[in-house]
């Protein structure tokens, strides 16, 4: 081989080995709205309409056409300290009227998480109700969860962190560090793993978890996914299956936050999940989706994770079961990613803790 067709080898072959992170460079952010306070949750009731919950426990429609706001709701019992708050909001798989939230509220002995649903008609939103209130309660002020989402059986799940108590991980008595499963009016499925059990909460379908802050059913796999802050070191993105322990604190990847200890008997234990993906350094997660569509062909098929230490949308692979880490995307925005959404027209949408909402153009 000469010299020329030699160089002309390698510079294709460095075109095809960088052509992903190439065409996901050329992805662009474009603001459409600002000033939110923390926009936690993000959920589209059509293509210009997207729904959008503040910390704070503020709800607002937001037509992403115009980048107009529109006051819906102001919910008057969350408790908004630490890592609490109004969180997650999902629309109904049946119904484009109901709405469901998680949010954290006080009660006799801490802050607990609370799912609940209302009813969204001409830009008004009514009917606010608690279908479930989880047994959870903590005074740390940290690890809620939560993030919803819902199978092809019109099933809702939803996470719980194990609020900042690590005996929670490994007590599946209570609610915490727990993935659960419920109907869409909040009742206990009569298939759900654990009804036999009486150490096991009904609504608990995987437990184990630290603090899994996206959560994505992909319905054309029928595979559940859930991407967890680890503590120093040791995210991890998990394959859910029911009735598994994913073994927090048993096992971990990651360190104790005062010194180098390992956090956990072994990164590995027999009869517990181990992850798909770990993360060390973290990335600290803040939301999951697997997009499945035709207007980002890079993107299809992959896991898109907001992360909230290193300010990036984080992008994964699935291929043969197997993950791994593909590209990271808007890191020159320098924000912590907190929710995506993708809308009915296949638009991806994120917000930051800056008060921002992005619409991603290809």
């Amino acid at each position: 081989m000469n010299k020329s067709h030699a160089l002309g080898w390698l510079a294709s072959l460095i075109i095809w080995v960088c052509s992903p992170t190439l065409y996901a460079a050329n992805l662009k952010a474009t603001k459409i709205a600002s000033g939110y306070h923390i926009p936690w949750g993000i959920t589209f009731v059509d293509s210009a309409y997207a729904v959008i919950n503040e910390k704070n426990g503020h709800i607002s429609l937001l037509d992403v056409t115009k980048g107009k706001k529109t006051p819906l709701y102001t919910l008057s019992n969350v408790n908004d300290a630490g890592q609490g708050g109004l969180m997650d909001v999902a629309l109904s798989p049946v119904s484009r009227q109901m709405l469901y939230f998680t949010f954290s509220k006080e009660v006799d002995n801490g802050t607990t998480v609370v799912l609940a649903s209302a009813k969204l008609s001409n830009k008004t939103l009514s009917d606010w109700q608690e279908l479930f209130v989880a047994d959870a309660s903590s005074t740390t002020g940290r690890h809620f969860g939560s993030r919803i989402t819902f199978d092809q059986q019109n099933r809702l799940y939803f996470s719980i962190g194990d609020r900042g108590e690590r005996d929670n991980g490994q007590n599946p008595a209570n609610h915490a560090a727990a993935i659960l499963r419920l109907n869409l009016d909040g009742s206990v499925p009569n298939d759900n793993p654990f009804l036999l059990d009486d150490t096991v909460r009904n609504e608990i379908w995987s437990y184990g978890h630290r603090n899994p802050q996206g959560l994505f059913f992909d319905s054309q796999a029928a595979q559940l996914w859930s991407v967890e802050h680890g503590p120093r070191g040791g995210d991890e993105i998990n394959l859910i299956q029911p009735g598994k322990n994913y073994g927090w604190a048993k096992t971990s990847h990651g360190k104790e936050y005062w010194g180098p200890m390992r956090v956990g008997e072994a990164e590995t234990l027999p009869n517990i999940e181990a992850p798909k993906l770990v993360y060390v350094p973290s990335i600290a997660p803040s939301s999951l989706l697997l997009y499945r569509g035709e207007r980002y062909p890079s993107l299809n098929g992959k896991l898109l994770i907001g992360a909230l230490k290193l300010t990036h949308i984080n992008v994964v692979s699935i291929k043969n079961g197997q993950l791994a880490e593909t590209d990271r995307l808007f890191t020159h925005l320098n924000e912590r990613i907190r929710a995506i959404s993708v809308s009915p027209d296949d638009f991806l949408y994120f917000t930051t803790d800056n008060g921002n909402v992005y619409r991603i153009e290809p």
